[in-house]
């Protein structure tokens, strides 16, 4: 068994106009997922125009739940292995983040995740990783 991956702070976000909203949400522990006003579906990566009908978009609360849909664990880039990892959010967006506070031997694809956030360097947002339920 290896030791759970706790990750340290991340590199601060860059945060610009069209993301505050997101990142002042991961401030409070939320995690927002962009949505088109006109088709309503949601889409990740968060972008102004929906990229199914061109349509304006808006932030909603996601419910940081998902699965784990295709992953990969680097074990010899750097001194602590990590896992990086695309996951399905039950809104039915799939992106891309990093599995921690967990043993990366018992990573699985479908395995069902619940968003956390974590640090960042210099006082930045916090950035949305993912851990087993």
């Amino acid at each position: 068994m290896t030791t759970p991956y706790v990750p340290t702070a991340y590199k601060a976000p860059d945060e610009q106009p069209d993301n505050l909203a997101f990142w002042q949400a991961a401030r409070e522990g939320k995690l927002l997922v962009k949505h088109c006003k006109s088709c309503g579906k949601a889409h990740w990566y968060p972008r102004t125009l929906c990229p199914f009908c061109m349509g304006e978009t808006e932030w909603k609360p996601s419910t940081g739940r998902g699965k784990v849909y295709s992953y990969s664990i680097t074990r010899k880039a750097g001194p602590t292995p990590f896992c990086i990892a695309y996951v399905t959010l039950d809104e039915g967006v799939t992106m891309m983040t990093q599995i921690v506070d967990t043993d990366l031997d018992a990573v699985k694809i479908g395995m069902p995740v619940q968003v956390r956030f974590a640090p960042t360097t210099e006082d930045g947002a916090p950035v949305p990783v993912f851990a087993p339920v």
